[in-house]
């Protein structure tokens, strides 16, 4: 018993003469400031003071000599300390009884402890020890993962707290019956800390949209920055239908039912059909694949086409029109002036004798004639440029014979364009001699023709002049 009291007697003196040398015991301070480590020894008294030092220690235990003051030497900075160049002491010049120091410039990694040591004598060395610790405000974040229901526990969430010094504590808070991992610290090279915590638990179905929150706790903050979020659990859809109410009958109308899918579908389209043999019928319709240009361009091609067809058929029709309208028509009336037309090339220009006969006496044979020089008298002989005149010795016959109609068919048409493609032909013999041209015989002619009391024939065609 008298041993162990004199053990802690033993302690309580060693603890007063350690505390004769008096420091901060914490600096805080932040990255690029300048920090101030006092130190002191009061009332030395019979104690001689020689030298002082200032060592830094890392949390590894390595000791490293910052400054030293000795009244003699005067004061010292190593150049392979870690604050070489930043370090001085406060006075100038030093001094035993107030030897503090400043670092200016302070970064992450000159946290630590620093030790003001004073060699004396005869007691031998004394120290006080400063601990400097640096901050650095954490950038926190939280997040959830999106997962399916099953039966083997997963990460739901995780909070994550970057860069900060020193470590922050994340806690959780949730009604879910999950678990907490151990949070994971990782020292960065500038003497931050990350931690990482996650939250694991069997999803279920029930577990989706519940409330969890993640709070972090740091020196730097004035109060825990909390995380709010929502789980997202993903689970088979499941189909509720109501408005059955146990009374179809045939012949009912306003009966209908009404499905409800939880969760909604997006990518599916669920009809839902109920028959009257009490079972259900599920449709699924995937999304309408997306159309297709062909058709598009197909539809433009043959308009294009069509649009071209078109277009040719109507220049067609109008060159064909106005050719027509060159030509004339049998009926339509001559030009002024022209000599010779189709009825005087049928009929002839001369009269006739009652008889039947000609001026040539010969029944009612034509006669063609050749006369050199006529170009003149075409006018009024009925002879054509060329010189060939044809002369009917038929009985000449009024208009009112002759003119029955003046409604033309398809077959007057035709021999009319003959006609003219002939007129057409005379026309290039510009000025030559006496041409004798038959026509080939045309056994349409014979059926035209019909025979007259007096022995002439005429034509029953309408002939227009």
């Amino acid at each position: 018993m008298s041993g162990l009291l004199n053990a802690l007697i033993l302690l309580i003196i060693q603890g007063s003469l350690a505390q004769r040398v008096r420091v901060e015991p914490e600096v805080v301070s932040y990255p690029g400031q300048t920090v101030t480590l006092r130190c002191q020894f009061p009332n030395p008294g019979g104690t001689q003071l020689t030298q002082v030092s200032w060592i830094f220690e890392r949390n590894d235990a390595e000791r490293t000599n910052i400054a030293v003051f000795h009244p003699t030497f005067g004061a010292n900075y190593p150049t392979k300390s870690p604050v070489s160049g930043r370090v001085s002491f406060v006075t100038d010049p030093p001094s035993l009884d107030n030897p503090s120091i400043q670092i200016r410039e302070v970064k992450m990694t000159d946290e630590g402890r620093y030790i003001c040591e004073y060699a004396t004598y005869p007691s031998g060395n004394e120290q006080g020890v400063t601990s400097l610790v640096m901050l650095a405000k954490p950038k926190n974040l939280a997040t959830t993962f999106t997962v399916t229901a099953g039966k083997t526990p997963v990460i739901v969430a995780r909070c994550e707290s970057s860069n900060g010094r020193p470590a922050a504590t994340i806690s959780w808070s949730t009604p879910l019956n999950g678990n907490v991992t151990t949070p994971i610290e990782t020292e960065n090279q500038d003497n931050t800390v990350t931690v990482q915590s996650s939250y694991m638990l069997v999803p279920q179905s029930s577990d989706n949209g519940k409330d969890i929150s993640c709070m972090v706790t740091h020196r730097t903050m004035t109060q825990p920055e909390t995380f709010p979020m929502r789980l997202v659990v993903e689970y088979p859809p499941r189909v509720q239908i109501v408005g059955y109410d146990n009374n179809w009958y045939r012949g009912r109308t306003s009966a209908y039912l009404t499905s409800f899918l939880f969760p909604f579908s997006t990518e599916y389209l669920i009809l839902l059909f109920f028959l009257f043999s009490l079972f259900l019928t599920f449709l699924s319709l995937e999304q309408p694949p997306p159309s297709s240009n062909v058709g598009v361009i197909a539809g433009v091609i043959l308009a294009c086409i069509l649009a071209i067809a078109l277009l040719g058929v109507l220049i067609y029709f109008l060159v064909f029109r106005n050719r027509r309208q060159q030509h004339g028509y049998r009926g339509t009336g001559k030009p002024t002036g022209a000599p010779y037309d189709s009825f005087t090339r049928l009929f002839g220009s001369a009269k006739s004798s009652k008889n039947g006969t000609g001026n040539n006496g010969n029944n009612n044979t034509p006669i063609y004639r050749g006369e050199v020089g006529l170009n003149e008298k075409t006018a009024n002989q009925g002879m054509h440029p060329g010189g060939v005149a044809l002369l009917e010795t038929t009985h000449t016959h009024t208009a009112e014979d002759i003119l029955l109609s003046r409604e033309m068919d398809e077959v007057e048409r035709k021999k009319f364009d003959e006609l003219e493609e002939e007129d057409e032909r005379y026309d290039h013999f510009g000025g030559g001699g006496p041409i004798l041209q038959l026509r080939p015989h045309d056994d349409d002619l014979d059926d035209d023709m019909e025979s007259q009391r007096d022995g002439s024939v005429i034509s029953r065609t309408a002939v227009y002049v």
